[in-house]
């Protein structure tokens, strides 16, 4: 369990859950909100399965913005076929003049957008071979691009398991994108620290945060667990820092939302899953081998299904924003701790 620095005082999580009465929620016919960006006037950014994403004003008007519309996203009719395949935007990043990075689920490739809808494919393949599985963009103050890749197993939910260890991350800068860090078990969200001294890395199948530092030319170094060696019921998917150093995170197929104190604590915030549904998750989980889509399909909460992302935002950055794998609208919740900022908030 490593350490690290923090804001003076005493932690303003320690003692927080969130209180369901006071969550609110803005959005509506969502299709997979799983990861959402938030700007300085109130503005949402929402991952949308039909392509693109999903604009959101502060007074709750919405557009959604796709290069071309793909309509195969209907759980109720085809639960598999619309979470497993097709096109599946996931992480996102600002790109420095504004647009939109998306990393790219179902296609296996990191694509750029415009405010617009115009869309290019920034990578599909690496060293000749195909990226796989691309989960999740980060952009760093200096410009630099992060990705990562959870799996070169398709579907992806054969990977949901204890075993296996084959995904890594890819940083891009004007070298020309190169892999950084392997090894890892399902590599989901990532983030920086504060000073961008240390890369932390969700490990979904492992159940715990990763963290490597960082060098000048970009380099990982000094691999080590953050925090405890398991998080508990549910694997771990999104990740976000306040601005006194705690580690948010979301236990996706409980739908449990935890942090990391900078002393290495766990902190239970949120339980809005299944308690039977998450203990036969559990169950397969331990037995070593791939978890049952069926028995995934099983699992998630009311409040927000299949919870996998957290982010700060409102003008104080305190506002809470919940994204959801099979949710159709975002909760939200007042945080007694801001965010810490992102790239784009500089």
């Amino acid at each position: 369990m490593t350490l690290i620095r923090h804001a003076p005082g005493p932690n303003p999580l320690v003692g927080f859950s969130v209180d369901r009465a006071h969550v609110g929620r803005i959005g509506r016919d969502l299709q997979r909100p799983e990861c959402i960006l938030a700007e300085r006037d109130g503005t949402l950014w929402a991952a949308d399965a039909r392509g693109g994403v999903m604009r959101i004003s502060a007074d709750g008007s919405q557009q959604l913005i796709v290069q071309a519309a793909d309509p195969h996203f209907n759980v109720a009719a085809d639960a598999a076929s619309s979470l497993l395949t097709g096109t599946l935007p996931n992480g996102l990043a600002f790109a420095a003049n504004g647009d939109l990075l998306i990393s790219n689920f179902g296609t296996d490739r990191l694509e750029r957008m415009t405010r617009n809808g115009t869309t290019q494919v920034l990578m599909d393949s690496i060293d000749g071979k195909p990226l796989g599985k691309v989960n999740f963009v980060l952009r760093d103050r200096k410009d630099r691009i992060w990705i990562t890749v959870s799996t070169m197993v398709n579907p992806w939910s054969d990977a949901i398991n204890a075993s296996l260890a084959d995904g890594y991350i890819v940083l891009l800068d004007d070298k020309g994108p190169r892999i950084v860090a392997d090894g890892f078990r399902f590599t989901n969200e990532i983030r920086l620290d504060a000073k961008e001294e240390w890369l932390y890395v969700a490990e979904t199948t492992a159940k715990r945060v990763t963290r490597l530092r960082v060098q000048p030319d970009g380099a990982l170094t000094d691999r080590e667990v953050y925090g405890p060696a398991s998080l508990g019921t549910g694997v771990i998917d999104g990740i976000a820092f306040d601005a006194y150093g705690n580690l948010w995170a979301t236990m996706i197929f409980a739908d449990r939302l935890v942090a990391i104190t900078p002393q290495g604590d766990l902190l239970d915030l949120l339980d809005d899953g299944d308690a039977e549904a998450a203990a036969r998750f559990e169950a397969a989980f331990a037995s070593g081998g791939p978890v049952p889509f069926d028995l995934l399909m099983q699992t998630g909460g009311p409040l927000c299904t299949w919870l996998a992302s957290i982010t700060f935002g409102g003008a104080d950055l305190s506002t809470v924003y919940l994204g959801g794998l099979r949710s159709t609208t975002i909760p939200f919740f007042q945080s007694p701790v801001a965010g810490l900022p992102m790239a784009h908030w500089q």
